[in-house]
């Protein structure tokens, strides 16, 4: 009789998925992707990059963790704030189903005590509802409460962009929406960086943006310092509170 062939000897897991195999069937579930989602795996790369620099150099716990999109990916955070122990994990051109997604490898081992979220303007731009990004929202700051039971979400307002005008309307209707729902919630803070962007007259100022009219420049970037820096303040002696750095004349 021929003898059965000899079974393949398991594969060893990675290592730097370790951190997140805790987090059991819950993480699972929350892989599944709503079909009007897109493909979050385009993002692997920049996540793994982000392992990686964990693996050489982990992160001390207790920072205060910014994710999201662009707006985040490409903020100089020592720059902004003189005194902040801040992460950035933002990935440009992420959407919130993405953060979502990823949640377990971009929020879950750095045990953060409070978090910085930018979203939702790829996700309008892609042709979701202001009623769809409120729910994204509200979804990802109940798995932020699983993850970081003790962290305090910050949502930075959808900013107006001149080269997206035509979904500013939306937009802002998001924001209210997602206002409205941080006001019975005492986890989700909604800190308006959109309505200083804009003149007197309401329109989008020019000065607050790169030569692409989407992304901030380094003026756009010290408006959004100073409105999220009083929000960021911990309780405890003078020193404590983070300051926006001064730019100089």
């Amino acid at each position: 009789m021929p003898m059965p062939p000899a079974r393949e000897p398991a594969r060893p897991r990675r290592s730097f998925l370790v951190a997140g195999c805790s987090l059991g069937i819950a993480s699972v579930a929350l892989a599944v992707a709503d079909p009007g989602d897109p493909d979050p795996m385009r993002f692997s790369d920049e996540i793994r990059a982000f392992e990686e620099a964990d693996e050489s150099s982990p992160p001390a716990p207790g920072q205060v963790l910014f994710v999201g999109s662009s707006s985040i990916r490409r903020w100089d955070l020592s720059g902004s704030f003189t005194r902040l122990d801040a992460l950035n994990r933002g990935f440009g051109g992420s959407q919130l189903s993405d953060v979502l997604h990823f949640a377990d490898r971009v929020i879950g081992p750095y045990r953060p005590r409070a978090i910085v979220l930018y979203a939702g303007d790829n996700d309008i731009k892609g042709g979701k509802t202001a009623e769809r990004v409120r729910e994204d929202v509200l979804r990802l700051a109940r798995r932020i409460r699983e993850l970081a039971p003790d962290a305090l979400v910050h949502f930075l307002a959808i900013k107006p962009s001149p080269s997206r005008a035509e979904f500013w309307p939306e937009m802002r209707r998001a924001n209210a929406l997602i206002e409205q729902a941080s006001r019975s919630d005492d986890r989700l803070n909604y800190v308006d960086v959109a309505t200083p962007m804009l003149g007197p007259d309401g329109e989008m100022r020019p000065e607050l943006y790169v030569e692409d009219r989407l992304h901030l420049s380094g003026e756009g970037y010290d408006l959004w310092a100073d409105v999220l820096a009083p929000h960021l303040r911990k309780p405890g002696p003078p020193g404590n509170e983070p300051r926006p750095a001064s730019t100089g004349g």
